[in-house]
C-alpha cells in the first residue's frame, strides 16, 4: 500500500476553510428565522378535540379542478407537514397543481386525557366525521382518500368499513404485511410486552418512538448527517431546509395508549391486516371489502416500510382496479425529493383525474 502524502500547507488550508465555513454556519444558524410548519396557504375548516381539518387554497391558473375532493390521512406518529415541508419540496403543492381539491387531517398532540382513545375512536369517530364534513360541504356521496404510512393502513381499514364513502384510494409507503423478513422494526416489536408498556406509561412518549426509528439506521441518522451538515452551513437557504427537516424529525406527538396497544398487538405482532383478525368497533377488517380503485405507491429503499410489506396488498382486496407505482427512493424521499416532485405527485393526480 502506498503511503498517503499529506502536505502541511494543504492541511493548513483545509483547516482554515473548514473554520471559515463553521464561522459562517454559526452566523447563518443564529440568523435563521422561525422554522415554519407547512408552506401552502390553508384554512382550518373543522375542529374536534385535538384534531384540525385543513383545506388548502387552490393555486391560481389551475384549470379543470377535480370535483371529488381528496383527504390526506397521515400517520399518528409524526406531524403531517412533511407533506408540505418547503416550496420546492411539497407533495401538497404538487397535488394542487394537478387539480386536486386537498384536505388534510392534523391529529394534534394527544395528552393523558386521550390515553383511552382506541382505533375505533380514531377511524369510526374522528376520521369518519371529517369524511362526512367534506361530503356535506361538497354535496357528494364519496370522496378520494390518500393514506400515508400508518395512515394508509388506517385508510384501508376505513374503506373496508365504509366502502360507500370512498371513491378512490391512494396508499403511500403503507405497511400491509407487518411480518416480512426484512422488516427490522417489526422484528423489534414481536417480543415487546405492549401491555406492560402501556399499563405503566399510559400514553407512549413521542421521544421514545422517535429514538426507536432513528436507531434503525444509527450511523446515518444520528451521526453522519451532522458531519455532512458542515458542507451546507455557508448557504442560508440550505441551512433553513436542514432545520426544517430537524424540526419535523423531533416533533413527535405522544401516542394514545390504547390505540398504541391495539396497533402494536393486532397489526405488528398478529399481522392481523392480512390475516383478517383485526376488529375495530363492531367491524372485522376484511381487505376483500375494499372494492374501490387503488393506487399503491411504495419506495424501493424504504427502511421503515420495506417494499414487500406494501406490495402484499396486491390480490388481497376486492378491487378490480389495482395499480402499483415503485419509487426509487426512501421513506422520506418519496415526499421531499426532487424526483418525487416530478414523478409521484403528477402520477397521483393523473390517476385520480382519470377516475373521478
Amino acid at each position: 500500500m502506498l503511503p498517503i502524502e499529506i502536505r502541511p500547507d494543504q492541511l493548513a488550508d483545509e483547516m482554515l476553510q473548514y473554520s471559515q465555513k463553521l464561522g459562517k454556519g454559526i452566523e447563518n444558524l443564529l440568523n435563521a428565522s422561525e422554522i415554519d410548519a407547512g408552506v401552502s396557504p390553508k384554512t382550518v375548516v373543522h375542529r374536534e378535540d385535538k384534531l384540525a381539518l385543513f383545506h388548502y387554497e387552490a393555486p391560481e391558473g389551475v384549470k379543470n379542478r377535480n370535483a371529488v375532493p381528496l383527504l390526506i390521512v397521515y400517520a399518528l406518529v409524526n406531524r403531517p407537514y412533511m407533506t408540505d415541508i418547503q416550496e420546492d419540496r411539497s407533495t401538497i403543492k404538487g397535488l394542487l397543481a394537478t387539480g386536486q381539491d386537498v384536505y388534510l387531517i392534523d391529529w394534534g398532540y394527544p395528552d393523558q386525557a386521550d390515553r383511552s382513545l382506541t382505533l375505533d375512536d380514531y377511524l369510526n369517530g374522528y376520521l369518519d366525521r371529517c369524511v362526512d364534513f367534506i361530503r356535506d360541504a361538497h354535496g357528494i356521496d364519496r370522496i378520494n382518500l390518500l393514506g400515508i404510512c400508518q395512515g394508509g393502513a388506517f385508510s384501508l381499514c376505513y374503506c373496508a368499513m365504509h366502502p360507500d364513502k370512498v371513491m378512490n384510494l391512494v396508499t403511500m409507503v403503507t405497511p400491509v404485511d407487518f411480518k416480512t423478513a426484512d422488516n427490522m422494526l417489526s422484528g423489534w416489536a414481536q417480543h415487546l410486552d405492549v401491555d406492560l408498556l402501556v399499563d405503566t406509561m399510559g400514553n407512549i412518549p413521542g421521544e421514545l418512538l422517535n429514538w426507536t426509528f432513528l436507531s434503525l439506521k444509527p450511523f446515518s441518522l444520528t451521526g453522519q448527517k451532522y458531519v455532512n451538515m458542515v458542507d451546507l452551513l455557508d448557504d442560508p437557504a440550505k441551512v433553513k431546509n436542514f432545520l426544517r427537516m430537524e424540526k419535523w424529525i423531533f416533533d413527535s406527538p405522544d401516542q394514545a395508549g390504547e390505540t398504541f396497544r391495539q396497533f402494536l398487538k393486532d397489526f405488528y405482532q398478529k399481522n392481523g391486516l392480512i390475516e383478517g383478525t383485526v376488529h375495530i368497533g363492531g367491524h372485522r377488517i376484511d381487505l376483500k371489502d375494499v372494492t374501490c380503485p387503488i393506487l399503491n405507491i411504495y419506495a424501493l429503499q424504504d427502511h421503515l416500510v420495506p417494499p414487500n410489506a406494501s406490495k402484499a396488498l396486491k390480490g388481497r382486496t376486492g378491487s378490480q382496479d389495482y395499480t402499483e407505482l415503485a419509487f426509487p427512493g426512501g421513506h422520506i424521499g418519496i415526499y421531499v425529493s426532487g424526483k418525487a416532485q416530478k414523478e409521484v405527485t403528477p402520477a397521483i393526480g393523473k390517476w385520480l383525474n382519470e377516475r373521478s
